[in-house]
């Protein structure tokens, strides 16, 4: 049976990235295939061929992937996938849009619905240039609605990464979703439970992540705060910032493994449909600070694996702060908590049921 990987784009590195590499080590023996792939800044493939569509030969593609919008769709259509019995697509937006010969199945790891369009709004306010041309966007937008309800038609199954995105896929496509909460390679984290005087955000710098939020929270409490991350955010936040927040740029996996294992607590602001850092941080021992909505609702365990504030403002975070200052904290049952049911030994088990019930697929897990 052939086995076809496909990928929005692979144009930098962030938690949908993380799960599709998973996907790739995991069925060594399938092709993959995106739309624009940039090595340096997203997953190393080694020798593995990374097949691409006509985008890839658009000078700056890569690096301006997101004014591509419009052609993505025709450019997956484009590929040639007549040869596979099975397609794993991940996505939050147009690989699922991909042609199968009639007798092939499609399984979707859905991220989430295309955020941009039924979410316009807040797409634009994370990139405020882009709200001059808001008319003419929300004309494009219109056409691309139309054609993303078609395609979304597609797969023969979707899986979900997160009840929240479950319910965005029922409401929106008028499709049924099976939630699988998404793995981390607990391999990459290390456990302490040693835990130094330092709280950790890990985020790209976006107006979503509200990033702001947090460092207007330390601001007014003076507790140290490490921030992690890059994007078009970071002046405006540093310029906001008192001097016991500091900011690390990027950093190396080996930074973040050590960063997240010593840390007092990872603080996440942002409404997320999943979440990998929460996750990632309970790997490694660490208490979770998060605004209780999104997908952290599937992952956290108020009072044992984090705190979960109500609002998004810098008041409620301070006062989930605070709370968590008073709770002894048993990091290896966090630990504990994020290998039990977040592994790829969690996540594949649920996985090999389907295939075998989708497409009789079999594999041979580890």
């Amino acid at each position: 049976m052939k086995i076809a990987l496909v990928h929005d784009y692979l144009t930098q590195r962030g938690g949908a990235e993380r799960v599709f590499e998973l996907l790739s080590k995991r069925y060594p023996e399938a092709d993959i295939f995106t739309s624009l792939y940039d090595q340096q800044k997203s997953i190393d493939f080694g020798e593995r061929i990374v097949n691409t569509t006509f985008l890839q030969k658009i000078p700056g593609a890569a690096k301006y992937f997101r004014l591509m919008a419009p052609l993505y769709f025709p450019a997956f259509r484009t590929l040639n996938l007549q040869h596979y019995d099975l397609i794993i697509s991940s996505s939050t937006s147009f690989a699922k849009s991909v042609r199968k010969k009639p007798q092939a199945r499609h399984i979707c790891f859905c991220h989430n619905v295309t955020r941009f369009l039924w979410d316009t709004e807040t797409y634009l306010r994370e990139y405020g240039d882009y709200r001059y041309f808001a008319p003419l966007i929300e004309k494009v937008f219109q056409m691309m609605r139309n054609v993303d309800l078609k395609y979304s038609q597609e797969p023969d199954l979707y899986i979900a990464n997160s009840s929240v995105v479950g319910h965005r896929i029922r409401k929106i496509y008028g499709k049924q979703a099976i939630v699988i909460n998404y793995p981390i390679d607990t391999k990459n984290f290390v456990f302490s439970d040693t835990k130094d005087e330092y709280y950790l955000a890990s985020a790209r710098m976006i107006s979503y992540k509200r990033l702001d939020i947090i460092v207007e929270a330390f601001n007014w409490l003076g507790w140290h705060l490490l921030i992690s991350g890059e994007g078009p955010e970071l002046e405006r936040l540093k310029s906001k910032a008192l001097g016991n927040i500091q900011f690390l740029g990027h950093v190396s996996d080996g930074q973040r493994k050590d960063l997240f294992s010593r840390a007092k607590s990872i603080i996440v602001a942002a409404l997320e449909d999943y979440g990998l850092v929460p996750v990632e941080a309970n790997a490694s021992g660490t208490p979770v600070i998060a605004y209780g909505a999104g997908g952290v609702l599937d992952t956290q365990i108020p009072g044992k694996t984090g705190v979960l504030f109500k609002r998004q403002t810098p008041d409620s975070l301070q006062t989930a702060l605070l709370e968590a200052r008073g709770i002894s904290w048993n990091y290896e049952n966090i630990r504990n908590h994020a290998v039990n049911n977040f592994s790829e030994q969690a996540f594949f088990s649920k996985v090999e049921q389907i295939l075998v019930q989708v497409s009789g697929v079999h594999h041979t897990f580890i």
